[in-house]
């Protein structure tokens, strides 16, 4: 769907053949995409074709045709002439058809926004190089992938949850789909994969796995994987929203990430956290699961569920909406939840995993200066491009949009015994909102209709203001008791800290300066080098041994380097503040408090 085309013209072409999206790779080596557009019956006065700016879930313009390397156009009589008319759109002179356009296209963007080439494996969400036709992309697409003949290529297979049209054993051949916005929703994985299969609540998924897998527990992890798809789908209606999905995930040795689709995901994980069943990182692989369950929860709240301004999406720009905080901070509220509501996770590990979210939240400044709502905003410009001064001045809809989740949760539950949750208003808008786009203030009032409660000052305070939630004076009447510690443990209180935060590797260079922090007032910048610390020469790693040593308060010789030129000075290092929040249940509570806990954490 894309509000940059007239309805009226989609209908002129509605009873037109589909375009066709031919793809081949030659050589892998080379990391390119060949992608040619067949248009049956081109616009009369001559044919547009335009590529994303973006792509849906991931909120940056990153201009996708950038990546364009070449582009030519025939027809049946010979070449014809395309010119480009602006970043990303180049039109064809006027032909009688079909005409037939020619991309080249660089691909080596290993993440889960982008398009991949080399002689391991190939990959591409379709808005990184598939353009739409204009005019036409309101009706049926058509991809057709050609089999990689290369040597390297001995063993690869397709995997996407696109509808297969005509294909062979491994997956090479022609595939439809309803219309563009649904062509660029079915992401295409082509590799030596290995999957398992299982069924949730009915429905076929299954775990497509690339990369370096080697030794991992599959079986394991779609045990796991299959127990959140079913609490998740429970949750909603009981009933999945597709036929049938894909979990499409590269195993890396650093990498992280995911992209939610319609009937799939993208996914890069850490090898070193997959299962094994001779042992295996277990904080790592909850992390893992939780970046499955997070990604498959979008399936519902924001792949069906919309803000109004994604309604149609339009790729040609950024699509601002105030609702961030909820489609992707109720999304990390659930993620871990599920963990714990569908056994995969105990209720011990689910509050340290609900801790390490407050502590992220409250140990950056910016949770007081930027509200939710501005920061679903800004995230175009502040959260998917941050600087070293970010911290100081932003808060992640994410994580704080957890918080917001989670008080919401405990304060429904509080004001009605328990018989309200925030499962019942997200059951409620599944049933109101699967299909109708929801604008700003919609789900305020369905969270006041469904539970009676009167939230207007809830909302205003959490959305709007900067003011902390009241999460330490929640938690407690749920049997959960809270304290703030330095670090994990009180034993870390010794440390000393300059106020700032500091590269992890090489030189002591600042990253980060905290406002009012020691390092500010001794006219630290970020990018500057600490050369010295009370006389030792100090890095990375021997800086924080250093400042084990001195005294609070007390001060000492700074030697620092900005832009080639020496600085000396003076910086008093202080005593950390309690900045780790630490969760643990109360042993025995009271009989409401403990119904009221069993009935949130289920213990």
């Amino acid at each position: 769907m894309l509000a940059s085309a007239a309805i009226a013209t989609a209908h002129r072409h509605k009873t037109l053949s589909a375009p066709i999206y031919t793809l081949r790779i030659d050589d892998p080596r080379q990391h390119h995409w060949h992608v040619r557009v067949t248009v049956e019956h081109p616009a009369a006065d001559g044919q547009r074709l335009r590529l994303p700016v973006w792509i849906p879930g991931s909120y940056l313009v990153r201009e996708y045709a950038r990546h364009v390397v070449s582009v030519s156009a025939h027809c049946a009589e010979g070449p014809v002439s395309i010119a480009k008319v602006d970043k990303q759109t180049w039109q064809a002179a006027p032909c009688a058809g079909p005409l037939q356009v020619d991309l080249l296209i660089y691909a080596h963007d290993e993440s889960v926004r982008g398009a991949w080439v080399d002689d391991r494996r190939a990959y591409f969400n379709g808005a990184a190089i598939l353009p739409w036709v204009e005019g036409q992309e309101h009706g049926p697409q058509r991809v057709r992938i050609e089999r990689v003949t290369d040597a390297c290529a001995a063993g690869w297979k397709v995997a996407t949850a696109m509808t297969p049209e005509n294909v062979d054993v491994d997956g090479y051949g022609s595939y439809t789909a309803a219309d563009y916005d649904e062509l660029i929703d079915h992401p295409i994985e082509i590799a030596a994969w290995q999957a398992v299969d299982f069924e949730a609540c009915g429905t076929p998924h299954r775990i497509v796995l690339s990369g370096d897998h080697s030794g991992a527990d599959l079986a394991r992890l779609a045990a796991d994987v299959q127990k959140v798809c079913e609490w998740q789908i429970g949750l909603f209606s009981g009933q999945a929203p597709f036929a049938r999905y894909d979990f499409l995930t590269l195993a890396t040795h650093g990498g992280y990430g995911g992209l939610e689709h319609r009937a799939s995901t993208s996914l890069i994980v850490q090898r070193e956290h997959l299962p094994r069943a001779h042992g295996h990182d277990d904080k790592g692989y909850r992390g893992l699961l939780g970046l499955f369950s997070h990604e498959y929860f979008h399936s519902w709240l924001v792949k069906r569920i919309k803000p109004a301004a994604f309604c149609p999406y339009d790729l040609t720009r950024e699509n601002l909406t105030r609702q961030l905080w909820l489609f992707e901070g109720f999304t990390s509220y659930y993620d871990d939840l599920a963990l714990l509501r569908s056994g995969v996770i105990d209720a011990s590990t689910y509050l340290k995993l609900l801790a390490e979210t407050i502590s992220r939240v409250h140990s950056m400044p910016g949770h007081r200066v930027q509200t939710l709502e501005d920061a679903s905003l800004d995230a175009w410009i502040k959260y998917y491009r941050p600087d070293e001064n970010t911290p100081n001045v932003a808060v992640s809809y994410y994580a704080k949009g957890a918080l917001v989740a989670l008080s919401l949760d405990l304060h429904l539950r509080h004001q009605t015994a328990g018989r309200v949750t925030l499962d019942r208003v997200m059951q409620a808008l599944w049933g109101q909102h699967a299909e109708a786009p929801l604008h700003d203030g919609d789900f305020e009032a369905l969270a006041e209709a469904v539970s009676g409660v009167a939230l207007g000052a809830f909302f205003e305070r959490a959305l709007r203001s900067t003011e902390p939630l009241p999460l330490a004076e929640q938690l407690p009447a749920f049997g959960v008791e809270w304290q703030w510690r330095v670090g994990e443990s009180d034993d870390k209180a010794d440390h000393l800290t300059l106020g700032a935060k500091f590269e992890s590797q090489g030189a002591a260079r600042v990253r980060t300066l905290l406002p009012g922090g020691p390092a500010q007032r001794a006219g630290l910048a970020p990018g500057d080098e600490i050369v010295a610390l009370h006389g030792w020469r100090v890095d990375a790693a021997t800086l924080p041994g250093v400042l084990k040593g001195l005294a609070p308060g007390v001060p000492v010789s700074l030697h620092s380097a900005r832009d080639g030129r020496l600085r000396t000075g003076e910086i008093v290092p202080v005593a950390p503040a309690a900045d780790t929040c630490v969760l643990q249940a109360a042993e025995s509570p009271e009989r409401a408090t403990l119904d009221l806990r069993q009935g949130w954490l289920g213990s």
